[in-house]
C-alpha cells in the first residue's frame, strides 16, 4: 500500500510515517515511480508505535520496543526493559507536571496580587 493509504488506515500523517521510517521503525520499498510501498503488516506496526507514543513515550523510547511492534502490543506482558523505560518516562512526565504546576501557581499568585479581584 502507498503512504496515503497507510496514513488513512492508521490515522497518522504521511509526514509522521516518513519520520518513523527515518527512525528505523517502519520500512518501505520504492516502486518504479518512486512512491513508498508498505506491506500490510505496517498497519499493526504503526498502530503500536502510536500506542506507545500516546502513552507518553518518546520516539527514542519506542525504538527499544522495535522487536515487538508487529504483535498485539497492548495485550502482551511487558518486558523488564519496557517497564524500566515506562517508569523513567513517567518520572520525567511527573517532573514536568510539577514544574508546570509551580509556574501556573506563581502566575496565578502574581495576578491575584496585582488585581482587584477580577480575572
Amino acid at each position: 500500500m502507498r503512504i496515503g493509504e497507510l496514513a488513512r488506515r492508521t490515522g497518522v500523517s504521511a509526514r509522521s510515517l516518513r519520520h518513523y521510517e527515518q527512525a528505523g521503525l517502519v520500512s518501505s520499498v520504492r516502486a518504479a515511480n518512486g512512491y513508498r510501498v508498505y506491506e500490510e503488516a505496517a498497519v499493526v506496526r504503526v498502530t503500536n508505535i502510536r500506542y506507545l507514543l500516546d502513552a507518553g513515550l518518546t520516539l527514542d523510547d519506542v525504538t527499544a520496543f522495535r522487536s515487538c511492534l508487529d504483535g498485539d502490543l497492548p495485550s502482551a506482558p511487558p518486558s523488564a526493559r519496557g517497564l524500566e523505560i515506562a517508569r523513567e518516562r513517567l518520572a520525567v512526565l511527573d517532573a514536568r507536571i510539577a514544574a508546570q504546576t509551580a509556574a501556573r501557581n506563581r502566575l496565578a499568585a502574581a495576578l491575584d496580587a496585582r488585581s482587584d479581584g477580577h480575572r
